[in-house]
């Protein structure tokens, strides 16, 4: 059980990494002059590329998640209302990375509506969400 929740938790960051990566790049992408096609071309391949590696990184760490909840029986004992909380949240984190899915493809199709300033706040979520997460699993408050 070790080994899957060492690989679980090395997947959860390297999957955040990217999911904190990301909108950074939109930030940029948000930020680019009318008529610097190389520019935005080079950023919209770096996100392609970025959200591909992240997605890629994102299914072993929810597989393993679900090992360790479902087979090794993690947070099933009652009075475990942290995996509740935490199981919440990771279906935040999921529909988190699927916005930043649909947020590229806006990009692509050069239909962005959103400033730079809004990007850097919406870059703050992960943080905060994997912050939650993490205190929920380490304290197990309730």
């Amino acid at each position: 059980m070790l080994w899957i929740k060492a690989f679980h938790i090395v997947m959860v960051a390297s999957w955040f990494a990217g999911l904190f990566y990301l909108p950074r790049i939109f930030v940029n992408l948000a930020m680019v002059e009318p008529g610097s096609s190389a520019e935005w071309a080079r950023l919209l391949l770096m996100a392609r590329k970025l959200l591909r590696f992240t997605t890629l990184l994102a299914v072993p760490a929810l597989g393993l998640g679900l090992v360790l909840w479902l087979y090794y029986g993690i947070g099933l004992a009652a009075g475990n209302g942290w995996m509740h909380a935490k199981l919440a949240l990771v279906v935040l984190v999921i529909a988190y990375h699927a916005y930043c899915a649909k947020l590229l493809r806006q990009f692509e199709a050069q239909r962005n509506q959103r400033s730079h300033v809004w990007y850097r706040w919406f870059n703050e979520a992960p943080v905060i969400l994997l912050s939650v997460i993490v205190v929920l699993v380490v304290v197990k408050p309730f």
